[in-house]
């Protein structure tokens, strides 16, 4: 099984994953901002508008990593028969 066809790939693929990484990835926007001239503020702002990014565009760049589907729609797709 491939990393796409995971209950985790398909989680972050449906609706409720996508606006997961987008709250989350607000949580780390809000928390970097004001910790901008750090280190940690400087990533936290990074991981927050990746994981923004990749909700608001149903992006999964875990899945393109691994040799799969970079959009969602190509994860949800490829979801296991039951």
């Amino acid at each position: 099984m491939s990393f796409a066809q995971s209950g985790f790939a398909q989680f972050m693929a449906s609706p409720a994953g996508r606006i997961l990484r987008i709250v989350a990835g607000l949580a780390f926007i809000a928390w970097g901002w004001p910790h901008r001239g750090e280190t940690g503020g400087v990533v936290s702002l990074a991981v927050g508008v990746l994981g923004l990014a990749t909700g608001t565009f149903d992006w999964c760049v875990i899945s393109a990593l691994l040799g799969g589907p970079f959009r969602g729609a190509g994860i949800r797709e490829l979801k296991p028969r039951s």
